[in-house]
């Protein structure tokens, strides 16, 4: 059944692409020229083909027709408009907020089905007409009881059952690719889907955005460069979110952010400073961040803040690929392509056998050309055909888990050259990174650690008398001897005879462990003079110092 489904699903897709006369952007792949033939003896191909209006447009139709994957595919790629022809750019830039909306009648009825009663009963007003559309919500004003102005976002209809039977089209896809395809080993279509798959279906659930929105919120509390606007729980459901509502010049809108005489360069710097903090810092960054979804809050012109809506795709990393990362840049940034060479081979991005010397010689030969440049003097289409020649010269894997950084980094870049072409990434986005690793080998992140750590750490030190008596006396000259009074129990004692130091070292080893939780606990639990839990574990380093082995 699912198999005839996905079929049907396929020869859907299929009739929309040709009715809208897109058969021309296929022919034009290299892979299918050679089959440029069989167009002909497609049924599609005879009947309802529109091939007049201009290919941009018909482009955007066919994706909002194919549903919120497709349209979400056209948002993202809309960001780069370096990199797409102008009406096709222009075309699909309005996917980011001008998809056309559901019926307000439909709208109604959802708000009434989350509530459990009328709009007219929870709102002090409704606008019926939404203010903006999109892939999977729309937006209408509306103001609560208390005179708040606010911003109702109501999930589509039907529109997890779209994005599901979509999903099986890409699986399926992803499937044939890794069976067919000699390129799948390194770029694993189908954890990159499944990854995909986390963050679609977790777009779909409005309580989670409003919990995401709420997380930003509280990281960027009184940061001058960005505003979040607040969560109103009371009014929160599964499928309706209601969120301040923010007054601002879209970030797109390049005649408005001059007419107000912002800053440009300042906000452009803000812009790059905004996505190191949130990746690094905080761990937790935006990760939908085309046109329609950033404004500028120019009521300062001279020091714009950015305000940010829509909050159900965001990012996190482990522990791990952060510092990775964080390694990486900063290898970047100082030009010490043997240093990243050396961390590609030790993360195993790369095979283990490639050799640092030719490996650090492609990075440099993609690299070099574009530092301390302007974004308006890189070419980011030729960057990203070395980029990707390099790695398949190499064999290097794609990492899915970071396939939401990446995709955000591209935004951002485009955002910047769209924004403030003069921009240098490089030089604005070191002083950040620098002072993040920086603040990480400090004491203060040590001290967080511990507290993170301090439940754990009680329970090992409610363990640790215990632990320390059985340590103590099996390294104990006076701890008695085996009972099976065998001939086997005797060369154990006179070993443990014969070397009284033993004691000695498991006196040593046993004071110099507790001393050391003990110093932990004491700084993990804030207490003062800190001084003390220093002495502490300064005195517990000595004393397993004193006690290790000697030959």
């Amino acid at each position: 059944m699912q198999r005839i489904r996905l079929l049907f699903r396929l020869l859907a897709i299929q009739r929309v692409l040709f009715r809208h006369g897109l058969d021309e952007f296929i022919v034009q792949v290299h892979l299918f020229r050679p089959f440029r033939f069989l167009l002909f003896l497609w049924p599609f191909y005879w009947f309802g083909r529109d091939t007049r209006r201009p290919r941009g447009e018909r482009l955007r139709e066919a994706l909002q027709e194919l549903g919120p994957i497709y349209v979400k595919f056209g948002q993202s790629v809309s960001t780069r408009q370096d990199l797409l022809p102008a009406d096709i750019g222009a075309e699909l830039a309005k996917l980011q907020d001008q998809v056309p909306p559901f019926p307000s009648a439909q709208a109604l009825d959802e708000v009434a089905r989350a509530y459990g009663r009328p709009a007219g009963e929870v709102f002090a007003s409704f606008e019926e007409q939404a203010l903006a559309a999109a892939s999977i919500a729309q937006v209408h004003a509306a103001r609560l009881p208390d005179g708040a102005d606010v911003v109702v976002k109501i999930l589509r209809p039907r529109v997890r059952q779209q994005v599901e039977r979509d999903l099986e089209v890409l699986y399926a896809v992803a499937r044939l690719a890794e069976r067919w395809w000699g390129e799948s080993h390194r770029l694993h279509p189908v954890q990159l889907v499944a990854e995909y798959e986390k963050t679609i279906l977790n777009e779909l659930d409005l309580m989670r955005e409003a919990a995401n929105a709420a997380q930003l919120r509280r990281n960027f509390e009184g940061d001058p460069k960005l505003y979040v606007p607040e969560v109103h729980w009371d009014y929160c459901r599964p499928t309706v979110m209601v969120i301040e509502r923010i007054y601002g010049i879209p970030i797109d809108d390049m005649a408005a952010l001059q007419a107000a005489r912002v800053n440009i360069a300042r906000l452009a710097a803000n812009g790059v400073a905004i996505f190191f903090t949130q990746v690094f810092r905080d761990n937790f960054f935006h990760a939908d961040m085309h046109p329609g979804n950033i404004f500028v809050d120019a009521r300062d012109p001279e020091y714009p803040k950015y305000c940010a809506v829509d909050f159900g795709i965001v990012g996190t990393l482990s522990e791990g690929d952060r510092r990775y990362l964080a390694e990486n840049f900063l290898a970047f940034f100082k030009r010490d392509y043997q240093r990243v060479a050396q961390l590609h081979v030790d993360s195993r991005w790369v095979p283990p056998g490639t050799r640092v010397d030719e490996f650090e010689s492609a990075i440099r030969s993609v690299c070099e050309p574009v530092f301390n440049k302007p974004l308006k003097d890189i070419s980011f289409g030729q960057v990203l055909l070395r980029l990707f020649q390099t790695a398949r010269q190499f064999d290097m894997e794609v990492q899915p888990q970071l396939m939401l950084l990446q995709k955000t980094l591209v935004q951002v870049e485009g955002l910047g050259r769209a924004l403030y072409p003069e921009l240098d990434l490089w030089e604005t986005g070191y002083p950040v990174l620098k002072a993040w690793v920086r603040e990480q080998a400090g004491p203060r992140s040590t001290l967080r650690r511990l507290r993170r750590e301090l439940p754990d750490l009680r329970y090992a030190l409610e363990k640790l008398p215990g632990a320390l008596r059985r340590f103590v006396e099996a390294n104990s000259a006076d701890a008695p001897p085996a009972t099976d009074g065998g001939s086997a129990a005797r060369p154990a004692i006179k070993g443990r005879h014969a070397h009284p130091g033993r004691a000695t070292t498991g006196y040593w080893l046993g004071a110099g462990a507790a001393l050391l939780l003990g110093g932990v606990l004491y700084l993990g639990l804030g207490i003062e003079p800190q001084w003390i839990g220093w002495a502490l574990g300064a005195s517990g380093l000595l004393g397993l110092w004193a006690g290790r082995p000697r030959q």
